[in-house]
């Protein structure tokens, strides 16, 4: 894992060469191993290395072609890069160094754009043809690593992290009103380039763009398809798929154990990051991989609380028991939270949504105190699988509406005895009429309370002028819904999140459920196997029998990365109303601190809210403002 920078003069300027120091050197926990620069007059690239695969300086970056023509910056790792490059080199090719990176470049100059349909992993990278003064740049099918850039039609410049954009005289920005609505209110108008930075863009998933003289051209390379059909259940059927998915989800996570560095796994206690922890431990039993890296005892890494409310030890050491693994547990703690607030926020660079997001960065952490330096985890499972309980909203008004009316009593039955559902909670199951209720009364049952009538803090000239952004609807269909959060939103930002907690540490994560092969297979099933008889991932836990521990097969609870949050700010509400008195407040155009502070008490007692406070946003906003706009 690395940090890459660059900047492009179209206009033919001089590239100042210290101010790409600069933008590289910003960003060296994302690589601390080593640096590079290239440069040729308007055109001038940066890299910092984070080693895993080569460790020698055969691996160096930025890497150029044998003929010279090439010049890479790269960021992320390519799974199958053995499986290429013994294909390059029945083309002919030899290669200098037992790197990815050299594998990326050869590929290109064999195939062109088109060997990124080739590759297996999670990338961003930037190919200078020096020939024809083209910049070639990339990002993985769906976007596990970060690229950011802004154009303004003179300069064109890149990098992995926006603090590096900002380090530019010539990039002109500001807080992105859009962006910061949807954080406060939510809305469906979701842009797939935007960030909370004004003029200042991330490369979609799945695409590449192009830069010469004449300007900025962006193409989409990779679109992933879903199977609509609700499906009918057929045993021989979910016995086929079955043993497909496991098979792919084996040999993804085999094919992300290739390292030169040790590797350990976050462990959550769920299913998701249980199955990579016992399947890794299965390899391990049965000799199917060189265990060096790895050690005879796998490492895991948990965030564990004395609070049994948020604790989840007891699933943990269910899986810790039956693979016999290391395991590592940190407890993160409120006082600690106030205290890295400001560094947490400096890392993650754009608001988030809670304070869930400290527990995994104290997981990084604990990684690295541990000298491991990439971990695998179970991201992007619920949006792959149908983990989340919300999808159920989906599932069953998609069985309404094909009229299979039988197999919806049963399913919402099964539902009932698997959870139990309070009253408000069994009419939204039937609920389409969502997509038309008045916004004030959806947001009585809303988790995150902004905009209600008990709380409304939210400026309503800021609300008058996006006025005709819609909420995002209630989809009838679960393969549409998981879709949107694999493709649109949700995963999006949550591997955003991991990338910047674990670039915080000079940490490498990895995510199996995110490998191409296995999302598409999962996507082509019809629908009835995703959820079934009141399961969630029902086809995760019928492929787990035998392999996870059955108290964790058959959890009906989720948790995740959990933590306390109200807990937490209570704890600091005097640094809570601080922040809100502040006689230098930079967030006033979007709400107003005076409501906040009268509706302090009422807002983190709120139990909508549930474990989450509607005031976390609104304190991340204002010290993301203080922290990035001085």
């Amino acid at each position: 894992m690395c940090g890459i920078t660059g900047i492009y003069h179209l206009d033919g300027r001089t590239v100042d060469r210290q101010l790409l120091y600069s933008m590289t050197r910003t960003i060296i926990h994302r690589g601390p191993d080593d640096e590079g620069f290239f440069l040729n007059g308007n055109i001038g690239l940066g890299h910092r290395r984070l080693s895993i695969i080569d460790l020698s300086l055969s691996g160096h970056q930025p890497m150029i072609s044998d003929d010279g023509r090439f010049i890479i910056v790269y960021n992320g790792e390519i799974y199958n890069y053995l499986e290429i490059r013994e294909q390059l080199q029945k083309l002919g090719y030899s290669f200098r160094s037992n790197s990815d990176t050299e594998v990326i470049l050869c590929s290109f100059k064999q195939w062109g754009q088109d060997c990124l349909r080739r590759f297996n992993g999670m990338w961003s990278f930037a190919i200078l043809d020096n020939e024809k003064k083209e910049l070639f740049c990339s990002r993985d099918r769906y976007g596990v690593k970060p690229f950011y850039y802004y154009f303004d039609g003179n300069v064109f410049t890149f990098a992995s992290e926006i603090k590096s954009l900002l380090q530019c005289p010539f990039v002109k920005t500001r807080p992105n009103d859009h962006a910061i609505y949807n954080f406060l209110v939510g809305t469906a108008d979701y842009s797939l380039k935007e960030t909370f930075f004004y003029n200042i863009y991330q490369l979609p998933q799945g695409n590449f763009l192009k830069v010469d003289e004449s300007g900025i051209n962006i193409q989409q390379y990779y679109q992933l398809s879903y199977n609509a059909e609700l499906g009918t259940f057929k045993e021989n059927e979910l016995n086929e798929y079955r043993d497909k998915f496991i098979e792919l989800l084996r040999d993804a996570i085999k094919i992300r154990l290739r390292s030169d560095v040790p590797v350990g796994s976050c462990l959550s206690g769920g299913l998701d990051s249980s199955t990579i922890v016992c399947i890794i431990n299965e390899i391990l039993r049965n000799g199917g991989l060189d265990a060096a890296s790895i050690g005879k005892r796998q490492k895991t890494f948990s965030s564990c609380y004395d609070n049994r409310e948020y604790d989840e030890r007891q699933y943990i050491e269910e899986v810790i028991q039956k693979t016999s693994a290391n395991s590592h547990y940190i407890f993160p703690s409120g006082n600690e939270l106030w205290e890295e607030l400001n560094d947490l926020i400096w890392h993650q660079e754009e608001p988030f949504g809670s304070t869930s997001i400290y527990a995994q960065w104290n997981v990084m952490r604990l990684a690295k105190q541990n000298n491991v330096t990439v971990l695998l985890d179970g991201q992007g499972g619920d949006e792959l699988l149908g983990g989340y309980h919300h999808y159920f909203i989906n599932y069953l008004n998609q069985i309404l509406y094909s009229g299979h009316l039988s197999e919806l009593v049963t399913e919402f039955s099964a539902l009932q005895k698997n959870l139990g559902l309070p009253l408000y909670s069994k009419f939204f199951m039937f609920a389409p009429l969502y997509n038309i209720l008045p916004q004030h009364v959806i947001n009585i049952f809303k988790s995150r309370i902004i905009e209600s009538k008990d709380f409304s803090v939210v400026n309503s000239s800021f609300l008058k002028k996006y006025a005709d952004r819609q909420r995002h609807p209630i989809e009838l269909n679960l393969q549409k819904a998981m879709w949107d959060s694999e493709t649109a939103f949700g995963l999006r930002e949550l591997l955003r999140y991991e990338d910047k907690n674990s670039m915080a540490f000079s940490i490498e994560t990895r995510t199996p459920f995110i490998d191409y092969r296995l999302v598409e297979l999962v996507f082509s099933i019809p629908a009835c196997y995703k959820i079934h008889k009141g399961w969630t991932k029902f086809l995760l836990r019928e492929s787990t029998v035998g392999l996870l521990p059955e108290m964790i097969r058959l959890r009906t609870d989720k948790l995740g990365f959990p933590a306390p949050e109200k807990i937490w700010i209570n704890e600091g509400k005097e640094k809570v109303k601080a922040i809100f008195k502040n006689k230098v407040f930079r967030a006033g155009d979007y709400f107003d601190p005076n409501k906040v502070l009268g509706n302090l008490d009422n807002m983190l007692s709120s139990s909508a809210a549930g474990a989450f406070t509607p005031v976390w946003p609104l304190i991340n906003l204002e010290l993301w403002m203080q922290r990035m706009f001085k």
